[in-house]
């Protein structure tokens, strides 16, 4: 029998029979305003709550604003890490380095049960490629300081060493007990299901968030594309962003 983690959720958890696998990398894909960033605090709050250890590791917001997004819902994010239950870890991409390390450490020395990465886009586009090259270059005996430009005679895209450094990370995440949530900008038009064309296919299961039209109204909907381990229901869950976070709406 598969062990599960409730997302906090209450109409999503019945589309996934209970929840997300234990130990499965989800991909959580969506536009501007669906609400990715939500449903995530959601996700760890709900675990924090059950004194499970979670970690929220984000590229974008700093603590504070972290802090500040979860107030209007009722978590209280510094309380829980005052408890030692949910740690914000905040990384500067244009200026912090060796952040897969980092992030490796973080995970050896808190051992948390669940574990946020917002955004898995932003990492991506400023970390994959330069902490790539640069291991690259270190195996090949060159300098670390070495411009990018100079391996591109190796043949190697910028796709592949995204693939790689992505696939890294994602590895490095998927250590069991963890259930891990990754969030990627998506699109509003397009045949992708993350920003990077990549992730989709790495994650255990994909849950996209986007606006539907009824005529002149748009609403808020979610989907679960795919999930390893459990059966899921497929259907458009529509939502909306109540006084407890995301929840799903009755069908009417």
């Amino acid at each position: 029998m598969v062990n599960k983690e409730k997302t906090g959720i209450e109409g999503l958890d019945e589309s996934l029979k209970g929840g997300i696998p234990q130990g499965n990398l989800v991909l959580i894909s969506g536009g501007a305003g669906t609400g990715k960033t939500t449903l995530c605090l959601q996700f760890l709050v709900e675990g924090a709550l059950k004194q499970q250890k979670s970690l929220y590791i984000s590229t974008e917001q700093k603590n504070e604003e972290i802090f500040r997004q979860a107030e209007p819902y009722g978590w209280k994010i510094p309380e829980l890490e005052s408890k030692g239950l949910l740690k914000v870890m905040y990384i500067d991409i244009l200026k912090d380095e060796n952040n897969v390390e980092k992030i490796k450490a973080e995970l050896e020395t808190y051992k948390p049960t669940r574990v946020v990465v917002d955004s898995l886009s932003t990492f991506s586009e400023y970390t994959a490629v330069n902490e790539y090259s640069r291991q690259l270059l270190l195996k090949r005996g060159g300098v670390a300081q070495r411009a990018i430009d100079q391996i591109v005679p190796e043949n190697i895209s910028e796709k592949v060493m995204t693939k790689r450094m992505l696939g890294t990370l994602i590895n490095d995440l998927k250590k069991p007990g963890i259930t891990t949530l990754v969030t990627s900008e998506l699109p509003e038009k397009g045949e992708r299901l993350s920003s990077d064309g990549i992730s989709e296919f790495l994650a255990d299961g994909v849950i996209l968030l986007y606006y539907m039209e009824f005529g002149e109204i748009e609403e808020r909907a979610m989907k679960v594309r795919k999930m390893r381990y459990t059966a899921h229901d497929s259907k458009a869950l529509m939502y909306e962003m109540g006084q407890k976070g995301l929840e799903i709406k009755k069908e009417e």
